[in-house]
């Protein structure tokens, strides 16, 4: 099939037999019995694969619908407890955001959301990724869904060579003309999963797919080398310094982030700023009274823009200490699960092996 016109038919078929089963999908199956996709589910789960891989998402996605079954539930629910539960799951903005559309979705569509492509484009936190997802898995909608999956099949069914993130547009067109009127959830999932499971970006397994004869990369012996993306900006290194006291009667001395910013509204230790690395390290002070201690090694941590490194810094406080940063939590209320990573892993730290080499009373060096 040297003819790209039926490759929606071509995918269907064998989305029909090689559908991937995830907690929020309904297979081609059960669709065709009747079931339909939940909008709310379909939404939560793009929000979460956001820059994140299924198998990480699989586990948070499924106890965020066991805690708050319906988008209703989910508008009700405290701040503190969903960005609790996000922890861990890294992009701090989604959980921010999915709160905020789950109480848009009540407030201004009754609960229900809306069926329409430009009516999602309108609610908080959806995009145009993620208002086509929804619109075509959960609706069948015919909008092209776009990820990195869909990129690389249609990079190379089509050898394009201009370089990410120069050849979207043109990727999208090359989307768009393939998605069918009729079951385009089915094949928008139907492409995504031929990207995750077959056409890799490395080794893809040409001999199996089943568009091998409509690829023009694999004719042209190019699939390896595709998408071409341009060249990554070296990222900067920034170091800062986190605090972990705890009082003797066991409880952490803690704050919430504030809501705006890297970690936004999440729970975590007080600390300095995070300056960047051709400075020394900035000028911070301990937030309660006490002797703190310098631990050996320190945390690392990569985000989306730079790389951090944080001193970490800890003390046992008398029971009478009042904080001059952060509040006190109790022990039996703290998990270090509803920390981000970044501040779990300091969390950890404290708790190796590692010597500590250097004690100040009040202020560190």
């Amino acid at each position: 099939m040297r003819e790209k016109d039926n490759i929606s038919v071509t995918l269907l078929d064998w989305y029909d037999v090689h559908a991937r089963e995830m907690p929020w999908r309904v297979s081609p199956q059960a669709r065709r019995a009747g079931r339909i996709p939940d909008p709310y589910a379909i939404w939560m789960s793009e929000i979460m694969l956001q820059q994140t891989t299924v198998a990480t998402v699989k586990e948070y996605f499924i106890r965020f619908i066991a805690r708050w079954p319906e988008v209703r539930d989910l508008a009700t629910a405290q701040d503190a407890d969903v960005m609790a539960e996000w922890a861990g799951l890294g992009y701090y903005a989604r959980a921010r955001n999915l709160l905020k559309c789950a109480r848009a979705v009540v407030a201004e569509h009754n609960g229900v959301f809306p069926a329409d492509h430009a009516a999602l484009l309108k609610l908080p936190g959806i995009g145009p990724y993620t208002a086509a997802a929804v619109s075509s898995i959960a609706f069948d909608l015919p909008h092209a869904v776009l990820d990195g999956n869909v990129e690389r099949v249609m990079a190379r069914l089509y050898d394009l060579h201009t370089p990410l993130p120069d050849a979207k547009p043109q990727l999208m067109i090359h989307a768009q003309t393939h998605t069918p009127s009729l079951r385009a959830g089915d094949y928008a999932q139907a492409v995504m999963d031929l990207g995750a499971t077959i056409c890799t970006p490395k080794s893809p397994a040409c001999g199996i797919c089943p568009l091998q004869d409509a690829c023009t990369a694999r004719a042209n012996g190019t699939m390896a080398e595709l998408p071409k993306k341009l060249p990554k900006k070296a990222k900067p290194v920034r170091h800062g310094t986190v605090y972990l006291g705890q009082r003797t009667d066991g409880a952490w001395l803690l704050e919430t982030r504030p809501e705006k910013g890297l970690l936004g509204g999440m729970l975590g230790w007080p600390g300095s700023d995070w300056v960047d690395v051709a400075l020394a390290h900035p000028d911070s002070s301990p937030p309660a009274a006490g002797d703190w201690t310098l631990m050996a090694g320190d945390v690392r941590h990569t985000f989306t823009h730079f790389h951090l490194i944080l001193r970490v810094v800890s003390a046992e406080l008398p029971q009478n200490t009042t904080p001059i940063a952060g509040t006190f939590k109790p022990r039996d209320d703290f998990r270090p699960s509803d920390l981000p990573t970044v501040m779990r892993k300091a969390f950890d730290l404290l708790h190796t092996d590692a010597t500590p080499h250097m004690t100040k009373d009040g202020s560190l060096l």
